[in-house]
């Protein structure tokens, strides 16, 4: 019993191993990309926004 071959995450085409993951280096370069544009993202409690608008920091019992 063998498997099918693995596809490439981005366009679906067989993997080819100097690539791996992917088939190409255009969907490994567009998959860098969406990684660099914030296309993927865990999920996890919303941030908080100082009055700034810029990303606040718990502040400690030494602060």
């Amino acid at each position: 019993m063998t498997r099918p071959p693995k596809k490439c995450p981005i366009c679906g085409k067989p993997r080819v191993e100097a690539h791996a993951p992917f088939c190409s280096p255009r969907c490994r370069d567009r998959d860098l990309v969406k990684w660099l544009d914030d296309g993927y993202a865990l999920p996890g409690p919303p941030a908080e926004i100082d009055e700034d608008g810029l990303p606040g920091r718990e502040l400690s019992q030494d602060d």
